[in-house]
């Protein structure tokens, strides 16, 4: 067993995005953990990945990553603790480090990501999902208003049948200002997607591993997670959770986070209602204003021709703002339908070219080994860059020196 230290972790000087692989925190220490007795064969270790985004967090760091420690040995789960530094400027990211080389047990395993900059909660959780090698994965803030207590009440859920657990915090202890325009969020969430969540916003959540294949995060989508996987298929449910005051820190959001917010439950209700069928929406629309336009001009020609074959002023079209209203519906509702079918044309192509890629890598898939009893969650394969982000370090890289392809 090579117990050298790895080279000094280097980062890449280029500004692109790169695919990296992580290795075990051990690597990064320079010593193997001592392996716990591997389990009898009957026994079934449920494997968990905790993905924690932060920035400037360096307080609560260390002692979140120790009550996950602890509420997972209590419960025989084997962790792997994913802490994303999304453009802190304190001293979140050496802290990181210091922790991915502090694990004693072998169930227990650290590992951290920085990004370039602050990219947003979305792309720092999209990170972390890429290096979770967990069957199930969970989110949580690092700011402990999260209490990982709750971790093992998210598991029965997910043996009951759930993929999607969403945390609910019914009391809540934060200022009014926070608390009032949330609720009023989280209803018009539930009756415009049919998700009926109390909590959309909570950070807390656990997710299967394949809910998260299926996807696509960027903007403010984390926090509709569980309607895209409702829309799919998966069953979606939520517990009450605790919810402790903040203690250190400030809050990442404003008022900003509402109209952002809104915009993006337009999108998701776009895409989760018509994102495979796009011309029933705008060929709907585009109908309906060229029969309001048809209806327009049939009644402004029976008018024309009617003022012409009786006594009195004849009427005259250029004369009449309803016959441009008229036309220019004619005209809208036309472009609409021919939008809608452009829509679906390629929706269709995307949808082919998505079946073809799924087939290639299903014959290229040879499966992924079960991890053995007693040994810590690997995290080799490389990440994949999906949301738009750029990884500046990392710690626990196999090779450090080994060139970075863009």
């Amino acid at each position: 067993m090579n117990t050298e230290a790895p080279p000094p972790m280097t980062s890449s000087h280029t500004s692109v995005s790169t695919p990296i692989v992580l290795a075990r925190p051990s690597e990064l220490s320079g010593t193997q953990p001592e392996l716990q007795p591997a389990a009898s064969p009957g026994d079934h270790i449920d494997d968990i990945s905790v993905v924690i985004p932060a920035m400037n967090e360096e307080v609560t760091l260390g002692e979140l990553q120790q009550r996950i420690g602890d509420i997972c040995r209590e419960h025989d789960l084997r962790v792997q603790i994913i802490f994303v530094d999304d453009g802190s400027t304190d001293e979140t990211w050496s802290k990181m480090v210091e922790l991915c080389g502090t694990s004693d047990d072998a169930m227990r395993s650290t590992f951290a990501i920085r990004l370039r900059r602050n990219f947003g909660k979305a792309a720092a959780l999209s990170a972390g999902f890429a290096a979770a090698r967990g069957s199930t994965v969970f989110t949580m803030d690092a700011d402990l208003q999260d209490d990982p207590i709750e971790i093992p009440r998210f598991m029965e859920e997910i043996r009951g049948g759930l993929d999607v657990v969403s945390g609910w915090k019914q009391t809540r202890h934060d200022p009014w200002h926070k608390v009032l325009p949330s609720r009023v969020f989280n209803a018009l969430v539930s009756s415009l997607t049919g998700v009926k969540l109390h909590d959309h916003n909570c950070g807390f959540k656990a997710y299967r591993q394949e809910v998260l294949a299926e996807v696509d995060l960027y903007g403010e989508r984390h926090r509709f997670i569980p309607v895209l996987a409702s829309a799919r298929g998966y069953k979606v449910g939520e517990i009450t959770v605790q919810h402790h005051a903040r203690q250190h820190g400030v809050s990442k959001y404003g008022v900003s986070r509402l109209i952002k917010g809104f915009l993006d439950l337009l999108s998701i209700h776009l895409v989760t209602g018509y994102g495979r069928r796009p011309l029933h929406l705008i060929g709907s629309a585009g109908l309906l204003c060229f029969a309001i336009g048809s209806l327009g001009m049939t009644y402004l020609s029976f008018r024309w021709v009617w003022s012409r074959m009786g006594e009195g002023e004849p009427l005259h079209l250029h004369s009449t703002a309803i016959f441009y209203y008229c036309i220019l519906a004619v005209l809208l509702g036309a472009q609409c339908v021919l939008a809608g079918l452009l829509a679906e044309l390629i929706v269709s192509v995307a949808a082919a070219r998505d079946h073809r890629e799924s087939l290639m890598r299903n014959e290229g898939s040879h499966g992924v080994k079960d991890q053995p009893s007693g040994s810590q969650l690997s995290c080799s394969r490389p990440i994949a860059n999906a949301s738009g982000y750029s990884i500046s370090e990392w710690a626990g890289f196999e090779s450090p020196e080994q060139p970075l392809d863009a």
